[in-house]
């Protein structure tokens, strides 16, 4: 057989070589150790965490390392890509605020970033590999492939494309020339030299030494219609891109000596591999793998609508990839996941369970740390979106709600009330007359409730000149002409002669400004809304 007229006959119209693409493509310039890593989706529906935090991990590696994160769109499946596809892929990480060095939007030296625009590319490697004898065409339909699978099947024999099964690895010129006279539909397939007997050693930077049999199954490389499949294609592009480490759902270490028999016949020299476990749920008594169909908390949306900020994401990612972060975090509290380095073999060779709850308490924490200028800034993006009303409250009031957000804010120990921005007009809104005089009262009126202490209060004892010593002295101090105990020690010691303790006292002014019977710092609180709305307020309790 002679392979380069067979190239030629079956690839007439490519002329470039992949001595060309050596030349297109070089090795890239980067400092020693610099990791070129990538995160490739299909454009097939929305992303969902899954996907967030399968493109958090190349994005932290590529950069703690002074390296290059690429996204590249594998579109080859076109029946089953949604419109707008890659513009929500695009606008979904850039809302995650993931640095992408080269993509189809910003472009890059070793673009196309699409797999549809690099046809040329995969064409020159499978010529290429027909003309070493490392691929050839079949010509069988889909009925010989059923026929083949169903007595496979019967027989009890591997499923597959090999050894006796492959009509079509030993045709002749001739019978090639006739097929393609008579414009016979085929595909390209590799040529495997492997013995599936045989094991392949292999070392995973995450699951370590993998032992695994040989491929000797001559899979598709170019489909009938000129376009790959993803092991071709991702060879391809890896490669040409210079990849350094490939990071992926470990579902494809089933077929890795395939890909890697790809990368050999090529004479490419293979990336590192990091297979990731995905993200897990427990249901019941059972765990299993998280669904943007099951599980709401899937959905990128879900997040973005209750005002989760993407910062914390990120954080309760960070600790999933890395068991020794969140110790790390806690230790550096004015430090960033960037700070950190993230090793590989830190990373859980078992899987990781999607925990909310343990997000929401990350989110909460990374809230608290934030300046009050900072949040407000968050808060009046998200909720010029999803609370235009709210958003228009706190603009009208700005350098009030700063200060309210402000209070317990700055100290040794903030206050971490606050989960997302959907929750600050839940934690703040009684701050605005507007909301506090039509929202429903829903506290337990208690016994110990006094009007007659309320309004004696406001008339009498409050001053707005007071420091805090000051200003709670004068609420202990009044507490006996109203049946309070001044200190809560004695309330403790002799109930039966109290109503309650100065504690119950401040609760009674307390909820009578905020119709709660828990906030932050009542002081504070009262300073900012100032005697006389409190005087209203009081008025009306």
């Amino acid at each position: 057989m002679n392979y380069k007229e067979l190239a030629e006959l079956l690839y007439p119209e490519v002329t470039t070589t992949i001595e060309d693409l050596e030349k297109m493509y070089p090795e890239r310039n980067l400092p020693e150790g610099a990791e070129v890593c990538r995160f490739a989706p299909s454009p097939t529906g929305r992303m969902h965490m899954g996907n967030m935090y399968a493109a958090f991990i190349p994005e932290v590696f590529a950069h703690q390392s002074n390296g290059v994160f690429i996204l590249r769109i594998e579109d080859t499946d076109e029946k089953r890509a949604i419109e707008n596809g890659i513009e929500h892929i695009v606008n979904d990480l850039g809302e995650f605020n993931y640095i992408i060095d080269e993509s189809p939007v910003t472009g890059g030296n070793y673009g196309p970033y699409k797999q549809r625009d690099r046809l040329n590319i995969y064409h020159t490697v499978a010529k290429y590999l027909v003309s070493i004898g490392r691929a050839y065409p079949c010509f069988c339909t889909e009925e010989e492939l059923t026929e083949m699978r169903t007595h496979q099947e019967d027989i009890k024999d591997r499923i597959g494309y090999y050894g006796h099964y492959a009509k079509c690895r030993n045709l002749s010129m001739e019978e090639i020339k006739k097929h393609l006279e008579n414009k016979d539909k085929w595909v390209l397939r590799l040529k495997s030299m492997g013995d599936f007997n045989k094991k392949v050693e292999f070392n995973d930077l995450i699951k370590g030494k993998l032992e695994l049999p040989e491929n000797d199954i001559d899979q598709v490389l170019i489909k009938s219609d000129g376009v790959p499949p993803y092991a071709f294609a991702h060879v391809c592009d890896d490669h040409y891109m210079r990849v350094t480490t490939v990071t992926r759902d470990d579902s494809y270490i089933s077929s890795l000596t395939y890909h890697l028999e790809i990368w050999d016949a090529c004479g490419f020299k293979a990336p590192k591999f990091a297979h990731l476990l995905p993200l897990n749920k427990k249901d019941g008594d059972k765990v299993r793998k998280i669904s943007k169909r099951k599980d709401p908390e899937a959905a990128v949306a879900f997040y973005h609508e209750r005002g989760i900020p993407v910062e914390a994401i990120k954080l309760y990612f960070a600790t999933l990839v890395n068991s020794n972060f969140e110790e790390w975090f806690m230790a550096n509290p004015d430090k960033t996941h960037k700070d950190f380095k993230f090793t590989f073999d830190k990373m859980s060779t078992s899987g990781s369970l999607y925990d909310l709850e343990k997000l929401i308490n990350i989110s909460k924490n990374y809230i608290s740390r934030l300046k009050a200028e900072e949040v407000f800034n968050l808060v009046d993006t998200w909720s010029n979106t999803y609370d235009k009303e709210f958003n228009q409250l706190i603009n009208k009031y700005k350098d009030y709600t700063i200060n309210v957000l402000n209070i317990e804010r700055e100290v040794e120990r903030p206050r971490k009330d606050i989960e997302s921005f959907s929750a600050v007009k839940r934690e703040i809104g009684y701050m605005y007359d507007e909301l506090f005089f039509n929202e429903e009262k829903t506290f337990e009126r208690k016994d110990f409730y006094s009007k007659d202490l309320l309004e004696y209060y406001i008339d009498n004892v409050y001053d707005e000149n007071d420091d805090k010593q000051t200003w709670f002295n004068k609420i202990k101090e009044m507490c006996p002409k109203f049946g309070f105990a001044s200190e809560t020690k004695e309330y403790k010691k002799n109930p039966e002669n109290y109503k309650g303790s100065v504690a119950h006292a401040c609760e009674v002014i307390r909820v009578s400004v905020t119709n709660r019977t828990m906030t932050p710092d009542l002081y504070e609180i009262l300073k900012l809304l100032g005697k006389d709305r409190i005087k209203e307020r009081i008025s009306k309790f």
